[in-house]
């Protein structure tokens, strides 16, 4: 069977005379233009400064509703995780939104260790109960450092104190809670 009668049974166009790939990029254009428009992520692939976002919680098992907490409409359980997990997660918030001092977050969206703390908990990282064994660490490191510190908040307002500083609290509190 030659092409030109497969293509008449099929209900093609003839193609065994093609003078020039035109028709070929209409009709593929044609067909693009029938398909629905992509709506914008709510994440851009590169920010305008020409770094790609990073996801703080990147590698973690986000929390996942059960058939039962779409039902009762409300959020799911949150994922279990140890105090050393939640210290680490802290600092990787921070580094991606950013650290500030005086208020829970500002109008950047930087936070506070505290803010910090509500925003991991709010996106279904541990409890209650993981945060306020994360501060007990961190107090008994600021502690040993300057015994006049009475808690988390005080220390992140002494002024001078940079996001470095925090940075490597988080990290000692971390290991001293994995250990």
């Amino acid at each position: 069977m030659s092409a030109p009668r497969t293509a008449a049974l099929l209900g093609l166009p003839d193609l065994a005379f093609v003078a020039d790939g035109g028709a070929l990029v209409r009709e593929i254009e044609h067909y693009l233009a029938t398909l629905p428009t992509p709506q914008p992520s709510a994440v851009p692939a590169v920010c305008a400064l020409g770094r790609a976002p990073v996801a703080w919680d990147l590698g973690m098992t986000r929390p996942q509703p059960t058939l039962i907490d779409r039902l009762r409409n409300r959020p799911p359980a949150p994922v279990p995780i140890d105090t050393a997990t939640h210290l680490r997660l802290l600092s990787r918030y921070l580094t991606v939104h950013g650290w500030c001092q005086g208020r829970l977050w500002d109008e950047q969206g930087r936070r506070c260790l505290l803010g910090a703390q509500l925003a991991v908990l709010a996106a279904g990282y541990g409890t209650e109960a993981t945060a306020m064994r994360a501060r007990r660490f961190l107090m008994e490191h600021f502690t040993t450092q300057d015994p006049t510190i009475r808690s988390v908040d005080q220390w992140n307002d002494t002024p001078g104190r940079t996001a470095a500083q925090v940075h490597r609290a988080l990290d000692i509190a971390a290991a001293r809670a994995h250990g």
